[in-house]
């Protein structure tokens, strides 16, 4: 026998092939077990209330119907495993449904709908919970942002740009900058939420039904906020996946940055602040070592899921606009995976922030190093002594060259030193004590009070109104839980 005859032998000569069990309809059968069985039996019990609401079933047959569905829900899923008689788990479950109310009457479950509705329905009530999942962890996080912001309001650090040190500023101000990166990509968040929790069911396969059904009441009794109107675009849009996806995907590149910047403060170099122990991790032949794993392996799970929030956009790329599996099962658990991971990043850094250690006197000293307040002396000449911009820069860039040729800080300076400096440009001479602020990354900092600036007043008021906000969101997510979880209840108990 060659080969191939003992190939197609293997393989059997009717549906499913071996080849197709083990590579597709398997997989597809486990991942729909693992993330689609409840919601599938949700929109089972919302179809049914539906249409014996509408009159298009008896009510005693959609009691029978309701206590079927309810038995089979509680189906243990260990032991769920796939069998070759069912194309997947919905037509297993039927099959259950059927086997326990009779196969007659599980037949009118599916009056008015079609898997394609009912498919593109299930999609969006898992990614609606991995959104709010993700939304809530993202509020733990930015709440340890703030709390973290305030206690550092007069910490100094050493600001940079293009990885270079620039100008003092405050870990406070600092921890708002990346708060308020978080607080938009929950707004992206949000957005997503939005669109992904409207309901495609009444659809059918792409035209509707015959049936008198209502779609607004089975959209009312899964806690969808409305309906998407047309039915084509019910089944054919998946701009709810492509949102999502680059939602995540934005979530976690803005994370990777600051989560870059973190392994960068926290080496001996930098010192800005260092892991608490439980979440460092020792080297096996070095003793020294403190190694901050926690954070690596934060950027490197982020790095994954936009990996795969990135893959499921690609999937859908230049697809078919319809009923196209593209969409569907096989891209699904890549936006599963992505939100998982992305909550891991979230609860991870939520460790890592709350139990900082801050070195503040390094970061204090650091602050007066590398000529970084030298800005001042510009700002100063400028203002005080009307001196062109232009030129107070010039003589500014002046002195911080000599002061990096001498391998001095702008600190080591005698005052009439500066000056003699100054007066081969201008005619003008700085008192000792103005010399003093501009040298001080205190005074730096306390000087740019400008809306949004690193000064203690400005960034506790910015402080003050960030919290506020996020109490009064965090409330409303919470309000938005509640209502949910009492409609499913109430879903469940009809």
């Amino acid at each position: 026998m060659s080969k191939l005859d003992e190939f197609i032998k293997n393989e059997g000569s009717v549906f499913p092939g071996k080849t197709y069990v083990e590579e597709l309809l398997m997989p597809v059968f486990n991942d729909q077990r693992d993330y689609l069985f409840h919601v599938m039996f949700d929109i089972h019990r919302a179809h049914v209330i539906m249409l014996s609401e509408q009159k298009i079933i008896k009510e005693e047959e959609a009691k029978i119907m309701l206590d079927g569905i309810g038995k089979v829900a509680q189906t243990d899923l260990t032991m769920l495993i796939y069998q070759p008689q069912f194309e997947d788990l919905f037509f297993m479950m039927e099959a259950k449904i059927g086997d326990e109310i009779g196969h007659e009457l599980a037949g009118k479950i599916h009056i008015g709908r079609s898997r394609n509705d009912m498919g593109v329905a299930m999609y969006r009530l898992v990614l609606r919970g991995h959104l709010l999942r993700l939304i809530g962890y993202s509020h733990q996080l930015s709440e340890a942002f703030l709390v973290q912001a305030e206690k550092h309001i007069e910490t100094y650090i050493t600001g940079y740009t293009h990885t270079q040190p620039a100008q003092p500023t405050t870990l406070g101000h600092y921890f708002l900058a990346i708060y308020d990166v978080l607080q938009r990509d929950v707004e992206r968040l949000w957005s997503a939420y939005e669109t992904v929790n409207q309901s495609p069911l009444g659809a059918a396969a792409l035209t509707t039904t015959g049936f008198p059904i209502s779609r607004d009441r089975t959209a009312e009794l899964l806690g969808f906020d409305s309906v998407i109107e047309n039915s084509y675009d019910s089944i054919g849009g998946a701009d709810y996946l492509l949102e999502t996806a680059s939602a995540i995907m934005t979530c976690m590149v803005n994370a990777g940055r600051w989560i870059q910047d973190f392994l960068q403060h926290v080496t001996r170099e930098y010192g800005t602040f260092s892991v608490a122990d439980p979440y460092v991790q020792v080297s096996s032949i070095m003793p020294q070592k403190r190694n901050p794993v926690s954070i690596e392996h934060s950027r490197s799970i982020a790095s994954s899921a936009y990996g795969d929030a990135l893959a499921a956009m690609n999937m859908i790329h230049n697809t078919p606009f319809g009923d196209i599996v593209d969409t569907e099962d096989d891209l699904q658990p890549h936006l599963y995976r992505a939100f998982s991971n992305a909550s891991r990043v979230m609860k991870l850094m939520y460790a890592v922030i709350s139990t900082l250690n801050v070195h503040e006197e390094h970061t204090k000293k650091m602050a007066a190093k590398s000529c970084i307040t030298v800005t001042e002396l510009a700002d100063t000449l400028s203002r005080d002594y009307d001196i062109s911009f232009r030129k107070a820069h010039s003589i500014a860039s002046h002195i911080a060259k000599r002061s990096k040729s001498e391998g001095k800080e702008l600190y080591d300076w005698d005052t009439k030193d500066i000056n003699k400096m100054i007066n081969e440009f201008v005619s003008v001479s700085i008192a000792e004590d103005k010399w003093k602020k501009i040298i001080s990354p205190e005074y730096f900092v306390q000087i740019r009070s400008i809306q949004g600036g690193p000064s203690p007043k400005e960034v506790t008021r910015m402080i003050v109104n960030r919290k506020q906000k996020l109490e009064r969101q965090m409330q409303e997510y919470n309000e938005k839980i509640n209502a949910l979880n009492d409609r499913r209840k109430a879903l469940v108990d009809y």
